[in-house]
């Protein structure tokens, strides 16, 4: 990367209110107060997501050709990327049956992993957004520990989480700061508009975000983890945009009352996909957890009706996208 870029991906890391919470991009809090939580869950109509029929199985990655990108999706949150001559990244890597502190209550898999661990390849790094159940899963770090233990990219304060895991190489980053990986390789953490808690008494002691990878040949993939829409998404994009490929959510958004301040909706991900300015969007966070009271199925049928000619693609569980990586101009 040159040095204008360099000093053009510079910004203000994240701030802290007066109670030492962090906050949102814009300022405002974090999270949900524990009434609003408290009206969702006893507001709610109790049904559940039927019982999915087995996906149809997906071949086990193969590597990207030069200049291409292998993009594996595993299930709500969970992407193995592999970059040709580049690095191979796992994100937010759940495998777990439930995103829970609980191994008997909270919210199930409606459907298994799409690849199991020992079809990817090794990842030389670990990406983990923020430390919400659904994305830092302490169950399957551990089993990333007896497999070479990666190192881990963070978000300040939480490290000794992961740590926990048996994964002792973590290193946090505060927003807009950014990590070398070994090759020249760059890893950047960037505002999102989302929260953190493990559970009543943390709430956003901990830093959450998204990240930019910029491989040395110039490709660039963005991994949103969790956002709310905002102007947040317009400054990536014209800080470090345009991208390859955008990671993007479209599910958990329903109702609108609680989740627009955590969550995009379908509409808000094709917003993202602009403002981003990516050439090609992949859906993540929906089809697996149910976290909200959208039907399973709604948040691909709503994308599928809204993107217009942007390329906005929702994967099969278990299917690898490659893609080109175009060199920055």
């Amino acid at each position: 990367m040159d040095e204008a870029r360099r000093r053009d991906v510079a910004g203000d890391g994240a701030r802290r209110g007066t109670s030492g919470r962090y906050l949102n991009p814009d300022g405002s809090s974090g999270g949900k107060r524990l009434r609003d939580v408290l009206r969702l869950m006893f507001g709610g109509d109790g049904t559940r997501w039927p019982r999915q029929p087995p996906d149809a199985p997906q071949p086990a990655p193969e590597a990207p050709p030069p200049g291409h990108v292998a993009v594996t999706a595993i299930g709500h949150a969970s992407f193995c990327i592999a970059f040709a001559g580049g690095p191979v990244l796992y994100t937010d890597p759940v495998w777990s049956r439930r995103a829970s502190p609980f191994s008997f209550i909270g919210p199930a898999r409606a459907r298994p992993p799409g690849q199991p661990l020992g079809a990817l390849p090794r990842p030389d790094a670990v990406l983990v957004s923020h430390n919400h159940y659904d994305h830092l899963d302490l169950s399957t770090l551990r089993r990333l520990a007896g497999l070479g233990a990666p190192p881990v990219l963070t978000g300040l304060g939480n490290a000794a989480l992961v740590r926990r895991s048996g994964l002792a190489d973590v290193t946090e980053l505060d927003w807009w700061q950014a990590h070398e990986l070994p090759g020249g390789h760059r890893v950047t953490y960037l505002p999102m508009r989302h929260g953190s808690a493990r559970g009543l008494r943390d709430q956003c002691h901990a830093l959450w975000g998204g990240f930019a990878i910029e491989t040395a040949s110039g490709g660039r993939l963005f991994f949103c983890g969790d956002t709310a829409w905002g102007p947040h998404l317009q400054q990536i994009g014209d800080r470090l945009g345009p991208f390859d490929v955008a990671l993007l959510p479209i599910g958990a958004y329903d109702p609108r009352w609680f989740m627009d301040s955590v969550h995009m909706d379908p509409a808000e991900a094709v917003q993202a996909h602009h403002a981003l300015r990516a050439w090609t969007s992949i859906a993540m966070h929906f089809g697996v957890f149910k976290l909200t009271r959208e039907a399973i199925d709604e948040p691909s049928e709503r994308l599928a009706a809204l993107r217009g000619d942007a390329d906005f693609r929702v994967p099969a569980f278990g299917e690898t996208i490659t893609l080109p990586c175009t060199p920055a101009g």
